[in-house]
């Protein structure tokens, strides 16, 4: 059994702006293990409110996946998500 809590494979995040496409997110991977301490830290607008907000299913990526105790997020519905 994995002590990986959450993991993030190819994470990515494009908004559409005014009819341009925004890419905050690009390729992300991230491996948290049980214990694990981690600080987000980048600039303003860098995409750490963007990356919290889909690693707490608050938000969905436009690509990739995030696992959370081996459990696909994208296949919960909104409602076991948001559980």
């Amino acid at each position: 059994m994995s002590d990986l809590v959450i993991k993030c494979q190819g994470l990515s995040k494009t908004y559409d702006e005014a009819g341009q496409q925004v890419e905050v997110l690009k390729g992300v991977d991230l491996a948290l293990e049980q214990g694990d301490m981690l600080a987000i830290v980048g600039s303003s607008g860098s995409g750490k409110s963007t990356l919290l907000h889909i690693l707490g299913t608050l938000d969905t990526a436009s690509s990739g996946s995030v696992k959370i105790k081996d459990t696909d997020v994208a296949q919960l519905s909104r409602r076991k998500q948001a559980d």
